[in-house]
């Protein structure tokens, strides 16, 4: 009997199974530690921020990855806050300073999301209004964990926001800068309440007076920085809070109520801890006071006297012999009496900054004997001392060689061949200064061996040009910040040069550099860290050029296109799509109608936005931007759009947070060119 055979069965290959693909178990993420995986998004965020959201979208692993790793959430709207705090509940710093206002009910949705009680550390409201007592009970009640709250600019803010406050008993650092509102009462359940406290701020907290400083230094025994500025504080205060054990900066500024009597009394009463103290704009303070209170601070590093003493004299520059430790000594605006300076360098020797901006009495000779003194001198700041010359330059480059930040706008007197000095013996700067000044481009060749340079501010120099801005540009990579306001001999071909070899730059000014035209735009386009770009007054960029930045300068946050007439709304529309990081916009004069500030409006981070003089906008244009537009915080308007705009939608505005600033100004188109506007600059500075 014949058996039977089975013919083997053929698969139709469409319905061939396919090897299962890898589950999110297998993914490769997983092998990484998260602290490995970490490093790895921040080397990536810190080239482009808008990786992390490329990265987000790769995959399920990706997205869960990156919101491990995400550390501050900063949303746009507070009605975002409940989708924010579901997708990143572990993000320990909430930044609500792009939300104008906040109300009571966001914050009780901080408070409920599921990661709060456990994950939140630190919370910022400081741009933020709307909220009080109720929302800040919420949070005190559910995140016990909170230990970094800024309340700053808080006017609304009342001594029972402030008891709310003292509930969080796990505060370290405290801002209550200019919460005006706020008294004795509500500083003293802070006090009570929050006996960790580390870092406060009470600027500008016009209500508090001796009482409450009093309290705040018996019960918080570890703070280690507290800023009273503007504060009515007296002699009576002051010796409790120079007793704080661990009290390391002190900041005082504009403290009307301390004066030399004041300091007396507290002569041998400081604390040992004092590393910082900034008495700057004590205008009832002179240099009796500041002599006594230095012979009792041994380790004092930095001190700032600006606008404070009305003379400095020898005898004050000699009791800062006793501060052994001194590295920072600023004494902007203060005037020098014979030998003052002099005395300064035998006396501070081991100073690493020292600032006389606007300081009058200083002259070559006194000068140069104290810069031969200060061997270790890192950064000097002389701006607008006026009657310095080329001897004082020559001192300071040949015994400061290591100077890595030299300010010396408005020297008139230096002349462009002792600012080549520079160039050739302080190899190691990386700030600059030297706005209005002689520079040529002998000097700007000169600076290129400044290879280090990051920050370099140039302008009202007249007499540079684009051949020594190529030196610049060839010389120096890591060149971030350069200012090149009103230098009418720059064009197109120094900025290109510029774009091309400075690859980190993140802030340009090319205000009323006339020449200039939609190529060197072009060749900025290709620096993508730039946030930063002023070309106000130059009428030979148009749409074309802001385009290519729209679309290449993804990062771009401040934009000032004042008097670019050629401007319109085509550029508008590249912004809108490309240029969702710009907060601030300035469009007074170009030639944008309502369709492009419409369009301009939908990118919801913008927060200020000047309008003056725009022919093409209507008061229904308008209105529909500003309803549109939900972040604005600041605008500023041309006074006759006030009496157009119905007064209910004015308020709607405002009660969104955002103020109006109005502005009656004639309408004037011309550009002066630079040397006729320096000219007048000086009559005036003259007179």
């Amino acid at each position: 009997m014949a058996m039977a055979t089975t013919a083997p069965t053929r698969r139709d290959p469409k319905r061939r199974r396919l090897s299962p693909s890898p589950s999110p178990t297998t993914s490769p993420l997983h092998s990484l530690a998260d602290e490995l995986l970490f490093l790895i998004l921040d080397r990536a965020a810190s080239a482009d921020p808008r990786a992390l959201k490329s990265f987000a979208l790769a995959s399920r692993a990706c997205r869960a990855a990156e919101s491990r790793h995400r550390r501050t959430l900063r949303p746009l709207r507070a009605e975002l806050l409940p989708a924010a705090l579901a997708r990143y509940p572990r993000a320990p710093r909430l930044d609500l300073t792009l939300c104008a206002r906040v109300p009571d009910a966001a914050l009780a949705a901080v408070a409920a999301a599921p990661g709060a009680a456990t994950s939140l550390r630190a919370l910022d409201l400081s741009r933020s209004a709307g909220f009080g007592a109720a929302g800040l009970a919420a949070v005190a009640g559910a995140c016990a964990g909170l230990e970094d709250l800024d309340l700053s600019n808080g006017v609304e803010l009342w001594d029972a926001a402030a008891a709310e406050v003292g509930r969080m008993r796990g505060l370290t650092r405290l801002s209550l800068a200019r919460c005006k509102a706020v008294t004795d009462m509500g500083l003293g359940c802070v006090a009570v309440g929050c006996a960790e406290l580390r870092d406060l701020s009470l600027k500008w907290c016009l209500g508090v007076t001796d009482l409450g400083i009093r309290l705040l230094a018996l019960k918080c025994r570890k703070l280690t920085a507290l800023d009273l500025s503007y504060t009515m504080i007296t002699k009576e205060s002051l010796p409790v809070i120079m007793k704080l054990p661990n009290l390391q900066v002190l900041t005082l500024v504009g403290c009307i109520g301390i004066d030399d009597d004041a300091l007396g009394s507290v002569e041998n009463e400081c604390s040992k801890s004092l590393q910082v103290l900034d008495m700057s704009h004590c205008q009832n303070v002179t240099d009796v006071g500041v002599s006594s209170i230095v012979k009792s601070m041994p380790n004092l590093l930095e001190l700032d006297l600006s606008y404070c003493c009305p003379q400095v004299t020898p005898s004050m520059a000699r009791s800062f012999k006793n501060i052994t430790k001194l590295r920072t000594l600023k004494l902007e605006g203060c005037k020098f009496v014979a030998d003052g300076l002099k005395t300064i360098g035998t006396s501070c020797v081991s100073i690493r900054e020292l600032s006389l901006s606007k300081c009058s009495g200083v002259t070559d000779m006194e000068l140069s004997f104290a810069v031969s003194r200060l061997k270790n001198l890192l950064k000097l700041d002389i701006t607008c001392c006026r009657n310095i010359t080329d001897v004082s330059l020559a001192a300071i480059t040949s015994s400061c060689a290591s100077l890595i930040s030299l300010r010396m706008e408005a020297c008139s007197r230096v002349s462009s061949g002792a600012l080549q000095l520079i160039g050739k013996h302080c190899s190691q700067l990386e700030e600059l200064d030297l706005t209005d000044s002689d520079l040529d481009d002998e000097g700007l060749k000169a600076l290129a061996g400044c290879s280090k340079l990051s920050s370099l501010k140039i302008g009202i120099c007249l007499r540079i040009s684009d051949e020594g801005l190529t030196h610049i540009g060839k010389s120096c990579p890591k060149l971030r910040d350069i200012d090149l306001y009103r230098c009418g001999g720059i064009r197109d071909d120094g900025i290109v040069q510029i774009a091309l070899g400075c690859p980190m730059l993140e802030s340009i000014n090319l205000s009323y550099c006339t020449e200039i035209t939609d190529r060197s735009l072009m060749a900025l386009s290709k620096c993508g860290k730039l946030n930063t770009l002023e070309i106000r007054g130059c009428p030979r960029v148009s749409s074309t050029g802001l385009s290519e930045i729209a679309m290449g300068c993804r990062l771009l946050s401040k934009l000032d296109i004042k008097k670019c007439f050629e401007i319109n709304d085509v550029a508008m529309l590249y912004l809108s799509q490309f240029s969702h990081s710009l907060r601030q916009i300035n469009l007074s004069y170009c030639s944008v109608t309502d369709i492009g500030l419409l369009s301009l409006s939908s990118i919801c981070g913008l927060q200020n936005m000047t309008i003056v003089h725009l022919s093409g906008i209507t008061p229904n244009g308008l209105i529909a931007a500003l309803m549109v537009c939900g972040g604005l915080r600041k605008v500023k308007l041309h006074e006759a759009f006030k009496s157009m705009m119905p007064s209910h939608m004015i308020k709607a505005v405002e009660a969104r947070g955002c103020g109006f600033q109005w502005i009656d100004k004639p309408f004037k188109v011309e550009v002066e060119p630079c040397d006729v506007w320096k000219q007048q600059s000086q009559d005036v500075l003259v007179r």
